[in-house]
C-alpha cells in the first residue's frame, strides 16, 4: 500500500519476552517437592493410607513457599498419587481396585475378591417418570414409572464412587421398599427372579462436577472417570441402566484378551 508518496509503514508487532532463567526454574520448584513426597512413597517410608506430615512441616522439611508446596501436592493428588480427606490433610492413595469390564461381577464380589473391604451407602431412592432418553434405553413409553436409586460406595471406608441406577418399576414392583445397601443384582435375582445375562459398558476420562464431586468428598474439577453400564437379561430386556463417576486414583482397568 502507498501512504504519502510510499509504502506505509508497517505496525510493529513486539516481540514476546523471553522468560528470566530464574522464574524458570522457580516455576519449577514444584516438581521438586513433587518428587520429594513421591520418592519417600516409592520407598515405602510413607505407606498407603497413611497421613503425610502437614504442609506447615513439609515447607520447614524442603525450604519452600507454601504455595509451592501445595502446588507439589495437587500435582500429585491429579496423578492419583496422594488424596485428601475434609479438615484431615493429605493421606497416601491406596492401590486401586482392579476391573474387568469383561467379566460380570458385582462391585461387591470383586472388591472382596482381592481383599478389600466394600461398602454401599443409599443417598436417594424415588419413582421418576421416563423420559425420552430413557424411553429409548428401556424401550418403554414416555411416563412409564421407574425407579432412580442413588448411592456411594467405599473401599476399605473411602468413597471410590458415585452412581445413580435406573430400573423399570413394572419388572421389579415394590424394588424400593427393599435395602439397597447390598449387591442389587442379588436382590432383582433373589426377589424378582431377574438375572444379567449381558452388558454393555462405556468407559470415558471426565472431570468431576460439583454434584459428583461433593459426593465423593473431592475437589470439583478434578479428573474422574465415567462408567456408564447397561445391563440387559437373555431376552434382550433392559435390567438396569447404570451411570458411575470414580475417583480416578481409585480404578485400574485391566482386560486380558485371549488372541486365536
Amino acid at each position: 500500500m502507498f501512504a504519502n508518496g510510499g509504502f506505509a509503514r508497517r505496525a510493529e508487532t513486539p516481540m514476546p519476552s523471553t522468560p528470566n532463567r530464574t522464574d524458570l526454574v522457580e516455576g519449577l520448584h514444584y516438581l521438586s517437592m513433587r518428587d520429594h513426597v513421591a520418592g519417600r512413597i516409592a520407598s515405602g517410608e510413607l505407606k498407603p493410607g497413611e497421613r503425610l506430615p502437614s504442609e506447615r512441616r513439609l515447607q520447614t522439611d524442603v525450604g519452600m513457599a507454601r504455595g509451592t508446596i501445595r502446588e507439589g501436592l495437587f500435582q500429585l493428588e491429579a496423578e492419583g498419587v496422594i488424596y485428601r480427606k475434609d479438615r484431615s490433610g493429605w493421606y497416601v492413595s491406596p492401590p486401586p481396585v482392579v476391573y474387568d469390564p469383561t467379566r460380570w461381577e458385582g462391585f461387591m464380589s470383586y472388591v472382596e475378591a482381592q481383599g478389600r473391604r466394600p461398602a454401599t451407602e443409599t443417598l436417594s431412592k424415588t419413582e421418576i417418570p421416563c423420559d425420552a432418553a430413557l424411553a429409548q434405553i428401556f424401550r418403554r413409553p414416555v411416563g412409564a414409572p421407574m425407579y432412580l436409586i442413588r448411592r456411594r460406595r467405599y473401599v476399605d471406608d473411602r468413597a471410590v464412587l458415585v452412581e445413580s441406577i435406573v430400573v423399570d418399576a413394572v419388572t421389579a414392583p415394590g424394588l424400593l421398599g427393599h435395602s439397597l445397601d447390598r449387591s442389587l443384582t442379588s436382590v432383582l435375582k433373589s426377589h424378582y427372579n431377574i438375572s444379567v445375562a449381558r452388558n454393555q459398558v462405556d468407559m470415558q476420562p471426565c472431570a468431576l462436577t460439583r454434584e459428583e464431586a461433593e459426593a465423593l468428598r473431592v475437589k470439583s474439577g478434578l479428573p474422574g472417570l465415567s462408567v456408564v453400564r447397561t445391563s440387559y437379561d437373555a431376552q434382550g430386556r433392559v435390567v438396569e441402566h447404570d451411570r458411575e463417576f470414580w475417583r480416578h486414583d481409585a480404578l485400574k482397568i485391566s482386560v486380558d484378551i485371549r488372541v486365536r
